[in-house]
């Protein structure tokens, strides 16, 4: 071990030289690695790993694997955990700082036990949220505020108009309904069996509609036949007709769900509709002006945590982090049965 090794354990009792992570084996499995830990440049920050959260991104990106990797690929997209060294240009951060984070999908992710991370997509985790609470929150957190905020740009006139929520109990919606709310819209979301029925209308939606049955035939029951926005975070391409059909002239549309196929927006041009993609990796991966932005939406989410304005959408900690429990997790995620969000945490 070097001296800067030794000065490094000794300042950060957190620190190790190595670390364990959970590496993409092939498109099926997880295998169980230890590799060096990174030093911190410019402004990044590293940070111990405390918890993790699974996102349907995980298994997309792990089911596109080609083959048997030879080179170490680590996912993972949101973790809480504690600053254990920081890069020459970090100023805000030090060391001992509990956060949490979504993390950029063009590095390695958070399921490591330490993780370098750009300063300005992090943010003090919620006070009053343990490190597995804290996890479940920056990644969904993120894509549903810009998703209101910077895609429908939601303001103070908007208030009181209606807003769809295509999939209410998921990661996603289960924070998006709260964050609607509070930007004053009616919310009306969408469950189809008992218990994610009572956890949507926990998180704060005022109606709540089947979907598995006809979007507009559900709609058109509780006499609000269109809408102003839908936000839809299962299947753009399933639900589009509904989409064409219930969204009101003028209104806006938002997705996260890409695809392959060529969608038919001229059917959105005679209603003069917009329609908007929403991708919370845009600002790390093409490091934009407004970068800092997630920084401050994740802090203010805290705040919303703190003051008990926001719930959490933790429901179930699988966990270490470590392959077993990871592809359990993936397993569960990808049966599109979970409600709100699960967590592994420790190691």
């Amino acid at each position: 071990m070097t001296i800067s090794e030794t000065q490094s354990q000794t300042q950060n009792p957190l620190w190790k030289s190595t670390m364990k992570v959970v590496s993409v084996k092939n498109k099926d499995s997880f295998v169980d690695l230890e590799l060096p830990t990174p030093e911190p440049t410019g402004q990044d920050v590293l940070i111990a790993v405390k918890a993790v959260s699974v996102n349907p991104v995980d298994f997309k990106v792990h089911s596109r694997t080609p083959g048997e990797l030879s080179e170490p690929k680590i996912l993972g997209w949101d973790g809480a955990g504690v600053v254990v060294k920081v890069g020459p240009d970090v100023t805000l951060f030090k060391e001992g700082d509990e956060v949490y984070w979504a993390g950029s999908i063009i590095r390695p992710g958070s399921n490591a036990e330490f993780q370098l991370v750009d300063q300005r997509i992090v943010a003090l985790k919620p006070r009053s949220l343990n490190f597995a609470e804290a996890a479940a929150l920056p990644l969904t957190a993120i894509t549903a505020w810009e998703g209101i905020h910077d895609r429908l740009r939601i303001g103070e006139k908007e208030k009181g108009k209606t807003l769809l929520v295509i999939g209410g109990a998921g990661g996603v919606g289960s924070i998006l309904i709260q964050i609607a709310k509070l930007a004053g819209l009616k919310v009306i979301a969408t469950a189809s069996r008992p218990e994610t029925l009572a956890w949507v209308k926990e998180m704060g939606a005022d109606v709540v509609i089947d979907h598995s049955k006809p979007l507009h035939e559900e709609l058109a029951a509780i006499g609000i036949p269109e809408v102003d926005f839908i936000y839809n975070t299962v299947d753009t391409v399933r639900y589009w007709d509904t989409t064409v059909r219930v969204i009101k002239a003028q209104g806006s549309i938002v997705s996260i769900n890409g695809t392959a196929e060529r969608l038919p927006l001229g059917e959105l041009m005679g209603k003069s509709v917009s329609f908007h993609w929403e991708m919370m990796f845009t600002r790390s991966s093409y490091q934009t002006q407004d970068i800092l932005e997630q920084h401050h939406l994740l802090t203010r989410v805290a705040e919303l945590i703190d003051t008990g304005v926001f719930k959490n959408t933790f429901t179930a900690d699988l966990g270490p982090i470590n392959a077993g429990n990871l592809k359990k997790a993936h397993t569960q995620l990808q049966s599109g049965r979970t409600i709100g969000k699960v967590v592994l945490s420790g190691w």
